[in-house]
């Protein structure tokens, strides 16, 4: 380890060796900044509902795929998002004001709230999901469909891969 920056130093021969692993890594950093600033949900915030913010795209998210599973309470989003549900009630109530979610008493006990998608809602994930759907047609424009077919399943293997790792790893520093 080196005192003035805490790395490792790594021999330029071992680069060399893993030459495809160090390009992954590059793309990832690559990747992540992209994925950080959250570039598609910008581009169709200002496409779709510029009057919209990120974590609004992100319980519209939630509530879509939770709503698979039952009904979706301020607590689920929460969850699910990984914050306080203080936070997640605010967003909630601005949507709810903005006639994106709607508040209704849940079927299975009344004294139970749950949110649900309105008309207005669904109609932006669609809009949301079909500009998703233009960015990504984009960057595939150019590609053969046989590197795309390879790259789709090459990539949900890499993504499946990566969680198992983060998911052992996460246990074994609980432990």
């Amino acid at each position: 380890m080196t005192s003035a920056t805490n790395t490792r130093e790594v021999e330029p021969q071992t680069l060399t060796e893993n030459e495809d692993l160090l390009r992954i890594g590059q793309a990832m950093t690559r990747m992540r900044l992209l994925t950080g600033r959250r570039m598609i949900g910008r581009l169709a915030i200002q496409s779709v509902a510029p009057g919209l913010e990120l974590s609004h795209l992100d319980v519209l998210d939630v509530v879509r795929r939770a709503e698979a599973a039952g009904e979706v309470t301020v607590g689920t989003i929460a969850e699910m998002l990984r914050i306080d549900p203080s936070r997640a009630s605010r967003i909630v109530a601005d949507m709810v004001a903005r006639g994106v979610l709607r508040r209704k008493a849940s079927q299975a006990d009344a004294r139970r709230i749950v949110v649900v998608l309105t008309a207005l809602g669904q109609r932006l994930l669609s809009e949301i999901q079909a500009q998703k759907h233009s960015v990504i047609d984009s960057i595939f424009a150019d590609w053969a469909s046989e590197d795309i077919e390879r790259f789709s399943l090459l990539f949900d293997r890499y993504i499946t891969s990566y969680e198992q790792v983060v998911q052992t790893r996460l246990k074994e520093t609980d432990d």
